[in-house]
C-alpha cells in the first residue's frame, strides 16, 4: 500500500517537529503544510518536503491530517476535517473546552473516523517502561514546571497539567472519583483568563490519590512523576527519560553515635523497554489507526477522561 499522504496544519514550533517525524517516516508522506503565513509554511516545506497552502480548502489527495496549530483554533480546524471523513491527529487538548472536544469525539465515533489526541507523554520511554511494571499505586505526585513561554496563549491547565492528569489516570487504571485544585495568574504578559500555575488533586474510586502541579513561572524545567506503592516508590524523570525504584529496608535513630538518623534503601534502575522518540512512536500509533492495526475505538475512548477532569478543576478553582 502507498504511504498515506498527510496534511499538517500549523507550521510553528510544534508543527515543525511533526513535519520532521512525518518526513522521516517510511510509512507516511508529508504532502501538504497549511499555515496562513506563506514564509512560515514554505520554511517548513523547504526543509521537510510537501507543498504549502494558506488553508485546507481542498482535501483531494489527502489521506489524513495532523493539527499542530494554536489550541484556540483547534475546533474550527478539526470540525471540517472530520466532516470530510479524514483521520485526524490533533495536538492536545482537542479543543479549549470540554464540550467542543466531546462534540468532535462524538462525530468521530458516529462516523468511524480514526481520531487521536497528541498526548505525547504516553510514548515517553520512561512512562512506557513504568506502565508495564506498575502494580498497585496508592499515591502519585507529578510536577511539570518551567520558565515562561510567551508563545503559549492558553493557560497551563490545558497546556501542561493535562499531560500528568492523563498519565495518572492510565497508571492507576481506575475511574477518577473527583478532582479539586487551584490556579494562579501572575505574569503580566499572560492573557487575563490564562492561569500561570495550576495544582490539582485527583481521587480515585479505589482510594488512590494523585497530585499534579503545573507552572510556567519556574526558572528551570522540571518534569517528574513519583509513584508510591506499598512496597516501593517508582520515580520518573521525564526529561532524562529514566526510572529509579526505591525499596525501604530499615531506619533507626543513632543518637549515641552522633549520626542522628540512618536509613537503608534498595535502589533499582531498570532497563527502558524502548528508546523510540515519543513523537515518532505517536506517529506510528496514528499510522496504525489508519492501517487498522490499532483499535480506533480504544484510542478514541482514551481521549475525553483527562479533558473532563481538567475542565472540572478549572470550573471549581
Amino acid at each position: 500500500m502507498a504511504a498515506p499522504r498527510i496534511a499538517l496544519i500549523g507550521a510553528g514550533s510544534m508543527g515543525s517537529l511533526h513535519a520532521r517525524v512525518i518526513s522521516q517516516s517510511e510509512r507516511a508522506e508529508l504532502a501538504l503544510v497549511v499555515d496562513p503565513v506563506q514564509q512560515t509554511g514554505e520554511a517548513i516545506t523547504g526543509r521537510f518536503g510537501g507543498t504549502w497552502a494558506p488553508s485546507l480548502d481542498d482535501v483531494s489527495g489527502i489521506d489524513a491530517v495532523v493539527i499542530a496549530a494554536p489550541t484556540s483554533l483547534h475546533y474550527k480546524l478539526a470540525a471540517p476535517v472530520l466532516e470530510a471523513g479524514l483521520p485526524l491527529l490533533v495536538e492536545k487538548p482537542v479543543t479549549s473546552t470540554y464540550e467542543e472536544s466531546a462534540e468532535l469525539v462524538d462525530v468521530a465515533a458516529k462516523n468511524r473516523i480514526p481520531l487521536m489526541c497528541g498526548f505525547v507523554e504516553r510514548f515517553n520511554p520512561a512512562i512506557v517502561t513504568v506502565a508495564a511494571m506498575v502494580e498497585d499505586p496508592v499515591h502519585l505526585a507529578a510536577v511539570r514546571h518551567g520558565p515562561y513561554a510567551p508563545r503559549i496563549r492558553t493557560g497551563v491547565a490545558w497546556d501542561l497539567l493535562i499531560h500528568d492528569v492523563d498519565a495518572c489516570l492510565r497508571l492507576v487504571g481506575g475511574e477518577a472519583a473527583g478532582i479539586t485544585g487551584g490556579t494562579g495568574r501572575f505574569h503580566p504578559s499572560s492573557l487575563p483568563d490564562a492561569e500561570d500555575v495550576a495544582d490539582a488533586v485527583v481521587t480515585f474510586a479505589n482510594g488512590s490519590v494523585a497530585t499534579c502541579s503545573a507552572s510556567r513561572l519556574g526558572h528551570r524545567k522540571v518534569r517528574t512523576l513519583s509513584i508510591t506503592e506499598r512496597q516501593r516508590v517508582i520515580e520518573i524523570d521525564l526529561l532524562r527519560r529514566d526510572v529509579t525504584i526505591y525499596r525501604h529496608v530499615s531506619n533507626d535513630l543513632q543518637m549515641e553515635s552522633g549520626l542522628g538518623y540512618r536509613q537503608q534503601t534498595i535502589i533499582e534502575i531498570p532497563e527502558l523497554v524502548t528508546n523510540v522518540e515519543p513523537l515518532v512512536a505517536q506517529l506510528n500509533r496514528f499510522l496504525g489507526l489508519l492501517d487498522g492495526t490499532v483499535d480506533i475505538d480504544e484510542e478514541r475512548e482514551s481521549i475525553l477522561a483527562p479533558h473532563k477532569l481538567v475542565a472540572q478543576m478549572l470550573d471549581g478553582s
